[in-house]
């Protein structure tokens, strides 16, 4: 299988959830050059079964990003208390909030599916696999990976046998994938820092977008690079057309880091409702997640992008409107 091992190319298509990184974007990447990953987040893993199955019709490289499941410790009564302050939010929008639940986003099933169909590549976002689930799915022929945001969570992710870790920069648009909170860390700080501790293999991720940064990581220490945004508004990428128009607009040159639509910190368009809710934002994912979901969809639907949730690296408005594969020839040095 083709996999991080024999790239021919230092290039990675970053998962993005929530139908951003389409089979079809994986596909145009891994043509082209690079890994694409497919984002299991939020998808059922019956869903996620019939993209593996496309995108390996095809022949491409590719990889799986899951979602670790969090404890269920969000106290329901600030989650109430921010449910009643966005309800004028969702009347304007003529929607309902949905409900604010805790699941673990089918997380055993999904592991169940990737150790029984052996993709390439699967990584880990929001905390660290058990090493049995690690050891099963190298078993599979999988190689594994863990999304890190600082060097104390880059030496538990290789203790539980992940092959290589994602370092993921503080200007990385998206959810902040790390789960031992502490210092926030600059991507060419975080990369020099694992390297000084351990001989290990690390991807880059964070506000990379051209062949430069791919440079500067690959410098540092990294094995290869990982770009979101840059893929965002390619011909293959699932975002809509307000959102691809809102990652060049000058009304949103800036980006931050906020609470406001999941219950969780992560970086993006700053709008009208991030500035007017994120101060009251309570710590509980993916309860505020699925109490948004409603309110987001509607206000994507209606192009309302001050309510939209536009997830975004700090290097956003050097996104390019062109076909995933002349990304990638951007991006390889």
């Amino acid at each position: 299988m083709m996999s991080l091992r024999n790239l021919t190319g230092p290039v990675v298509a970053a998962p993005m959830a929530g139908g951003v990184s389409t089979p079809e974007l994986v596909i145009a990447a891994g043509k082209a050059g690079a890994l694409g990953f497919l984002a299991a987040g939020y998808l059922p893993a019956e869903r996620l079964a019939e993209q593996i199955a496309a995108v390996r019709e095809v022949g491409a490289p590719f990889g799986v990003n899951v979602f670790v499941p969090g404890p269920d410790n969000a106290d329901p009564d600030d989650v109430l208390r921010y449910a009643r302050r966005l309800r004028p939010d969702a009347d304007a929008l003529g929607t309902t909030l949905g409900d604010p639940v805790w699941t673990d986003d089918e997380y055993e099933a999904k592991l169940d599916l990737l150790a029984a169909v052996g993709v390439p590549v699967v990584t880990f976002t929001f905390g660290v696999p058990a090493a049995e689930d690690v050891a099963a799915l190298r078993r599979a022929g999988s190689e594994v990976g863990v999304t890190v945001t600082s060097p104390r969570e880059a030496a538990e992710a290789y203790r539980v046998g992940a092959d290589f870790v994602v370092a993921q920069g503080i200007e990385a648009g998206g959810h902040r994938g790390g789960w031992l909170g502490g210092e926030e860390f600059g991507l060419l700080s975080l990369v020099r820092l694992i390297r000084s501790v351990a001989d290990v293999r690390i991807v880059a991720a964070g506000g990379i977008a051209d062949a430069a940064g791919v440079r500067a990581v690959l410098d540092a220490g990294a094995l290869a690079a990982a770009a979101g945004t840059a893929f965002l508004r390619s011909d293959e990428s699932g975002a809509g057309p307000a959102y691809r128009a809102a990652l060049v607009a000058p009304e949103f040159a800036e980006t931050r880091l906020t609470r406001a639509y999941t219950g969780r910190p992560a970086r993006g368009l700053v709008t009208r409702f991030m500035a007017d809710h994120d101060v009251a934002a309570p710590d509980a994912y993916p309860q505020v997640h699925y109490l948004t979901r409603p309110l987001r969809a509607a206000a994507t639907a209606a192009d309302d992008t001050q309510r939209m949730a536009m997830w975004a690296g700090q290097s956003h408005a050097l996104a390019r409107a062109v076909p995933a594969a002349e990304v990638v020839r951007a991006l390889t040095p």
